[in-house]
């Protein structure tokens, strides 16, 4: 049984940092591209960020330089570092993992099997 849990969401200034985790559980992790992704009231779901096999990060525009994906394999843990976070970053985000190959490549929502059940980031 594949488990994905999120944590580490709240609300923050604009300015403000958070850092989010994905604990994962139920396959081998390890082996899969883990994707953070984050949706807003009354938009689309939209990838923000992934990591590759092999630690390979890759990001949307918007967040380049202020977001830091990473992993840690032996916790079965990925992380979403924010920094300088703006109110337009307001959104529930979502953790996913998938055996599509992703490295330098931000993959879409089609391609993630597996999802966690989101952490609501707010920035005022």
């Amino acid at each position: 049984h594949v488990q994905l849990v999120e944590s580490g969401g709240g609300s923050v200034q604009a300015g403000g940092s958070l850092r989010l985790s994905c604990a994962a559980s139920g396959y081998r992790y390890a082996s899969y591209c883990m994707g953070w992704f984050r949706q807003a009231p009354g938009k689309e779901r939209e990838a923000v960020a992934s990591i590759s096999t092999d630690g390979v990060p890759t990001y949307v525009d918007s967040v380049k330089g202020r977001f830091t994906i990473s992993k840690d394999n032996a916790k079965n843990t990925a992380y979403l570092a924010m920094n300088s976070l703006k109110p337009e970053d307001s959104a529930k985000y979502y953790c996913a993992a998938t055996q599509t190959y992703c490295r330098a490549a931000l993959r879409g929502v089609a391609d993630f099997e597996y999802w966690g059940q989101g952490t609501q980031v707010t920035v005022s």
